[in-house]
């Protein structure tokens, strides 16, 4: 049986240096922490973790900083071992993993890395009310075949399973309070709605890192981080693309971009006006995509009307779009007998064509989305109103995964059914490359002729960097950032200047 080959994924960075808005100085500043050698670093985040156990969904992606996996991603999109000796290899019916422990790893307690603890961390997703229990769906059962091997069984083949074993390791002493792991990092403090700090594993397997001590900020508004930025408080954070180029002039400073399975859309609700299948392609027809990009993205993203990002180009359907057609949109909802009302907003049996959308209100960019989006609906027709209070659907959401697709799209789309749930079906049955592919681009095809939501683009993720170290890799962004990924997916191999 064919497994799905590691895939290519592409990446991108800028760096633009030069001396103009902000104030010039003829050297580098010193970092935030004010340690002249480098050694402490202040990065700002608007996301704040729920909790530090990897069972209950911390950093997903891996690169936990306090914990390792079995296996990491890496910038090619490759994967390779780190708490495994070896790539999980599996049997030839897919049925099962199996993996084989370095034996030179210990946690920051003391205590041994053996194949009972990696069993016991897994087991634990297994658990019906497991944060993580329907991502690792397929997942049977776990145990440890000896000291140093693990073996893991399947309900049935999945392609992807690989992927999902970037899974933090906690030592079984382990709390959300006290996490006790193998990682580059331990907590120090963590003050929640403030700040955590880490400091460096001194025993770390990989060597000691050389930033030894890591703040992390937690500043949920887009404006507070660019102003702690200006400030000189933060040594990076990510930011909007219309706020980071405030920085890309300004000496010691550098704004890098990265590319992102980020995918923002609308999620219409199941009830009211956005329950009509008229209304949800009507909305698609209206939204000029590529000026959402210009607008409200400032130029930094893609427009995109399937649910498939541009990252993983293997599942793209070139066939198959939505296309800009206010006419088009006009006359799907005349059809349906949505008819303009003496204000110009459109009625149906006495109902009119009206709702709130909801949206982040710390959030700059879903702000401006929310805003482009209002404006389409207008011009058919629909009075949207933007509503950063609302807390019910019709919302303007995220969702991506760089490196599994069936992750993202399955509970998203699945519950629409017709032929759009059928291809998941395929997609997820089957380990053949090719099938694979050929289910997500009819996914696709179906989409775009009754499209469940509106996707509208894929924001290029924007970041500040202080120019004080070397070591900075690009990646490919999921949505949303924390301190585990972006540009700090790696930030134990970094290095003083």
């Amino acid at each position: 049986m064919p497994i799905l080959p590691r895939r290519p994924v592409l990446v991108i960075v800028l760096g633009v240096l030069g001396c103009a808005t902000l104030a010039c100085t003829p050297d580098p500043a010193p970092p935030a922490s004010g340690d002249p050698a480098g050694t402490s670093m202040v990065i700002g985040v608007a996301a704040e973790p729920n909790s530090l156990d990897p069972v209950d969904g911390y950093a997903l992606f891996g690169a936990a900083k306090i914990f390792d996996g079995l296996v990491e991603h890496q910038p090619s999109g490759t994967l390779r071992p780190v708490l495994a000796s070896a790539l999980p290899e599996p049997s030839a019916d897919g049925l099962s993993w199996t993996a084989r422990l370095r034996d030179d790893v210990s946690f920051t307690n003391g205590g041994a890395l053996d194949a009972a603890v990696v069993a016991a961390a897994y087991r634990r997703v297994l658990d019906p009310a497991s944060a993580l229990r329907d991502r690792f769906w397929m997942l049977d059962k776990v145990n440890a075949v000896d000291q140093r091997t693990v073996r893991f069984d399947l309900r049935q083949p999945y392609a992807d399973f690989l992927d999902l074993l970037v899974l933090g390791i906690p030592a079984q002493a382990s709390t959300p309070a006290k996490p006790i792991g193998t990682g580059p990092y331990q907590l120090v403090e963590w003050r929640p709605g403030q700040q955590m700090t880490l400091t460096a594993n001194k025993a770390y397997f990989g060597g000691r890192p050389a930033i030894t001590t890591v703040t992390v900020e937690f500043i949920q508004d887009d404006q507070d981080r660019a102003k702690r930025m200006r400030d000189g408080k933060l040594d990076g954070t990510e930011l909007p693309p219309r706020l980071a180029r405030e920085f890309s002039k300004a000496d010691g400073l550098t704004v890098v971009e990265q590319r992102a399975a980020d995918v923002h859309a609308v999620a219409f609700a199941d009830q009211g006006v956005t329950a009509d299948p008229a209304v949800r392609l009507a909305l698609n027809l209206a939204v000029d995509r590529q000026e959402i990009v210009n607008d409200a993205l400032a130029g930094q993203g893609v427009p995109l009307s399937l649910p498939v990002p541009p990252v993983l180009p293997e599942f793209v359907e070139p066939g198959a779009h939505i296309d800009h057609d206010v006419t088009r949109a006009k006359s799907v909802l005349d059809a349906a007998g949505w008819v303009p009302g003496p204000d110009g907003v459109r009625v149906k049996a006495g109902e009119r064509a009206e709702f709130a959308l909801a949206f982040p209100p710390t959030d700059v960019v879903d702000r401006d989305l929310a805003t482009e989006f209002t404006k389409a609906a207008a011009a058919i027709g629909i009075k949207v109103t933007a509503d950063s209070t609302a807390k019910s659907l019709p919302w303007l959401f995220s969702y991506g995964d760089p490196f599994t697709l069936d992750q993202a799209l399955y509970p998203l789309l699945h519950p629409a059914g017709g032929e759009t749930s059928s291809a998941l079906d395929v997609a997820r049955t089957t380990t053949d490359p090719a099938q694979r592919a050929v289910a997500f681009r009819a996914l696709q095809r179906a989409y775009a002729t009754t499209p469940s939501m509106a996707v509208l683009a894929v924001p290029t993720h924007s970041y500040v960097l202080r120019d004080n170290w070397t070591g900075y890799t690009p990646v490919v962004d999921a949505t949303g950032t924390d301190h585990t990924w972006g540009p700090w997916w790696n930030l134990q191999a970094w290095t003083p200047n």
